[in-house]
């Protein structure tokens, strides 16, 4: 096997993967602030980081993967001013705060499971981790932070490199913090907010800095120390965080661990910094602010299986920016409908380990080089499209290889069908039944050379938004528009 490099947004290199323990791999997500339903742009981030978890299972690593869920201490700018998102929208819908959180988790979850997203090693919820939020704050306070009317903030001036993640004086990457009088730095953040007086939040705690809540930027740094130790390997997120959120967390890592600067990248608390890049699409109904934005279940109301948006990520290298639109999802399905074609004829096939075979040596060598390379999926899916294409070679051999590169892209190739992926859209109104009816008449007709029947059949079925695909060199015979 080729060594594992990864780019490390610390350091902006591509750099081996050398664990802190020999044999493990301990990797923390930034997770979902459960106050409205994931766009597909955040999933994209989970899919990056299942990509990379099961890159280091494939390796051999033992992997720890936590991933948090932040119901609680996320404002609205992201930074020290607005509101609390949570707060805010269980506000706008009557409901309770941890209803809000509930469901929404619910409804992440869902998603995580429709995009064939591995299972963490731990769910990390941040409002069960309250108290030791309060020991890593009093653990700092004295050194690293001060009060003000507003609550504890955070001294950046007290520690090393402060925004060297982000570079931050050369990209402007602290541009969104809004001034908050009294504070020593514009950078300085907010470790623990005082409910303003008069006020009354529905989460809320005693602190020695007055009740309140914990701010966002804490529940990482507590979270990764506790479940993972201090430094683990990997710390990933969207690059957005790159810019605010992970600078900060860096900076309460530092003054908790008493280290030095960042020269040495382990003692930002993770070796390892990786952020992957932004989903666009040139309607800005990305951001959930818009009202109307993009959900994978619109995909799937709109016919797409949703591992077809999972295809069109890995077509992309995660550091690259992926225009979304709804041409490319469906020539994303297509490659996906040709892939599970081909892994129907090996479904009967015993599976047995991978073993050296002269026809699939150089695919498995292509296929390893590119996930090694930085988890390179878009030559790692020409790997495996090779691998579906071999022939004359044992059916269980073939199967065993397509599974070994499956497991990494996480496509469950053996787990679909065409009837799985012809996903009915949620606007049609006629059944697969009355479908599969009329098309066997209008076969039995065009039989029989009765054109006119088989025409006037095939207009009916247009006229309910079906498209009857002759000639369909997938055999996939029609489809709901």
């Amino acid at each position: 096997m080729t060594d594992l490099t990864l780019f490390n947004s610390l350091t902006r290199t591509q750099e081996p993967f050398v664990p802190v323990h020999a044999g493990e791999a301990r990797v923390y997500t930034c997770g979902p602030t459960v106050y409205n339903y994931p766009h597909i742009g955040n999933m994209r981030a989970y899919v990056f980081a299942d990509v990379l978890g099961r890159t280091l299972s494939y390796k051999g690593y033992k992997l720890t993967h936590i991933i948090n869920i932040t119901d609680v201490g996320h404002l609205t700018d992201d930074a020290d001013a607005g509101e609390d998102k949570m707060e805010k929208m269980a506000a706008e819908k009557a409901q309770s705060i941890w209803d809000i959180a509930q469901h929404y988790t619910q409804a992440y979850w869902a998603d995580v499971k429709a995009l064939n997203i591995r299972q963490p090693a731990k769910w990390s919820v941040a409002t069960d981790y309250i108290d030791e939020m309060l020991e890593f704050a009093k653990s700092i306070a004295d050194k690293h932070c001060y009060e003000l009317e507003s609550g504890l903030y955070f001294d950046v001036s007290t520690v090393e490199d402060y925004g060297r993640l982000a570079r931050a004086v050369t990209e402007d990457g602290e541009g969104r913090i809004d001034a908050v009088d009294g504070k020593r730095n514009p950078q300085d953040f907010a470790i623990w907010r005082k409910t303003p007086a008069g006020e009354k939040r529905q989460m809320e705690w005693d602190s020695p800095w007055g009740r309140g809540a914990p701010g966002w930027h804490l529940e990482c740094s507590v979270m990764g120390e506790k479940l993972l130790g201090f430094p683990f390997d990997i710390h990933t997120g969207g690059i957005d965080h790159r810019e605010i959120h992970h600078p900060n967390e860096i900076a309460q890592n530092q003054a908790f661990c008493g280290c030095g600067g960042l020269s040495e990248a382990q003692n930002s608390g993770a070796r390892v910094w990786m952020h992957n890049n932004f989903l666009v699409e040139r309607s800005g109904k990305m951001s959930k602010s818009s009202g109307e934005f993009l959900r994978l279940q619109l995909l799937i109301d709109k016919g797409f299986h949703p591992l077809a948006y999972r295809m069109m990520c890995l077509q992309a290298h995660y550091r690259s920016e992926l225009e979304f639109s709804w041409e490319g999802l469906e020539a994303a399905l297509t490659r996906l409908k040709r892939m599970v074609m081909a892994a129907e004829r090996l479904a009967d096939a015993p599976s047995q380990p991978v073993a050296e075979h002269p026809k699939f040596a150089a695919i498995l060598d292509k296929f390893d080089n590119a996930i090694s390379d930085d988890l390179g999926t878009p030559i790692a899916l020409t790997a495996l499209e090779e691998a579906l294409a071999v022939k004359k070679v044992d059916a269980g051999i073939k199967r065993a290889v397509v599974e070994h590169i499956n497991s990494v892209l996480g496509l469950g190739l053996f787990d679909l069908t065409r009837a799985a992926l012809r996903i009915r859209p949620k606007a049609a109104t006629t059944t697969e039944d009355e479908i599969e009816d009329a098309l066997a008449r209008r076969k039995a007709a065009r039989a029989e050379k009765d054109f006119a029947t088989s025409d006037a059949i095939r207009d009916e079925l247009v006229a309910k938004g079906v498209d009857v695909m002759d000639g369909d060199p997938l055999g996939w015979e029609w489809k709901l528009s």
